[in-house]
């Protein structure tokens, strides 16, 4: 059934990227970072925007003039992160001498990143538990041994290294993390599958976001709109829309009004000079199911002890039953004729 579903929403996925012309889908991959005090990583983060503008002409000349023209300030770029599909707005100084931020970019379309492969079940003794695989957050993104492409591009690779070492990238979300993990494909470990694991690929198995982001409230985990940590105000992100790329893309909120379930919100205060509320309702409240139960299974055995005395009192007591040995009852005797004692000759 999951394997249906994730088949459909690629389907869907497809569909959307086609229908787009204007370059949304786009964005300028991170390949390298020579500037470890820039907070962005490598094949994760796409560069969809700059200074409040979609980037949407993959002519890296652009791109690079726009920089230079902000050298001895600040440039305002917009990320796409693979983790969690989330967009932030990053200002990162521009050097006056070098006028460059120490990146190797590529224009990829965003779909690269929905391109990995999901651990889950890892068996013991298999191949990938001897690499060190670990179930359920893990996940493969690629090799340097090749290129992936689409779902079918990982089992292709396998059966090329079938007894042979291959190294593959995987990221794990608890630690977030990515390390190389050398693997030895086999089918005769003893179980199903060359590597071992069961993967998994698709809509519903795309990179979350890590553990370690602090989640404020339930309306911040689906729409992210604290823009709090990036030093840019909501109105300025607005105009640097994200990608759309079906399913996984986020739009972020011009505002902070967002859904919350009814159980979080909190009660308004009273207005002023009014009665704070009564604690009596408050009881009767969480008294309430049982009292009803009560009353009702009260009311029950009253109706039937009624209807239990209505139908004593409207009939007759049976007659007692006969005594044991006695016989049928006798017919009544003849009543006697008093008269004389004359005899008829």
């Amino acid at each position: 059934m999951f394997n249906a579903l994730n088949r459909y929403l690629s389907r869907l996925d497809g569909d959307t990227r086609a229908q787009q012309k204007d370059g949304h889908g786009y964005g300028f991959q991170v390949l390298r970072n020579t500037n470890l005090k820039l907070g962005v990583e490598p094949w994760f983060d796409f560069i969809v925007g700059i200074n409040g503008r979609v980037i949407d002409n993959p002519d890296p000349r652009l791109f690079a003039q726009e920089v230079r023209n902000c050298a001895g300030g600040s440039v305002a770029l917009g990320l796409w992160s693979a983790k969690g599909q989330r967009t932030r707005e990053l200002h990162i100084p521009v050097p006056a001498d070098t006028r460059s931020l120490g990146l190797s970019l590529q224009w990829t379309p965003l779909a690269v990143a929905s391109n990995v492969w999901h651990v889950l079940d890892v068996p013991a003794n298999s191949p990938a538990d001897h690499a060190g695989l670990l179930p359920y957050s893990d996940y493969i993104l690629g090799t340097p041994d090749g290129i992936l492409h689409g779902e079918s591009g990982l089992g292709e690779l396998v059966d090329d290294y079938i007894g042979r070492p291959l190294k593959l990238w995987v990221y794990n979300n608890e630690y977030n993390v990515t390390r190389e993990v050398e693997i030895v494909p086999s089918r005769e470990w003893g179980g199903e599958g060359a590597l071992g694991c069961v993967l998994g690929y698709g809509a519903l198995h795309r990179l979350p976001a890590p553990l370690s982001e602090p989640v404020h409230a339930p309306g911040e985990t689906m729409f992210d709109g604290d823009m709090s940590g990036t030093g840019a105000g909501a109105d300025q992100f607005t105009s640097l829309e994200p990608p759309s790329d079906g399913a996984n893309a986020f739009v972020p909120a011009a505002s902070n009004d967002f859904l919350v379930p009814a159980q979080m919100v909190g009660t308004p205060p009273p207005p002023a000079g009014s009665a704070p509320p009564r604690g009596k309702k408050k009881e009767r409240h969480g008294h309430a199911p049982k009292r009803m139960m009560d009353d009702y299974f009260a009311e029950e055995e009253k109706k039937s002890r009624e209807l239990d005395g209505n139908i004593a009192a409207s009939k007759t007591p049976p007659p007692p039953p006969p005594k044991a040995g006695g016989g049928p009852p006798r017919a009544a005797a003849p009543p006697k004729v008093e008269g004389g004692d004359d005899d008829v000759d």
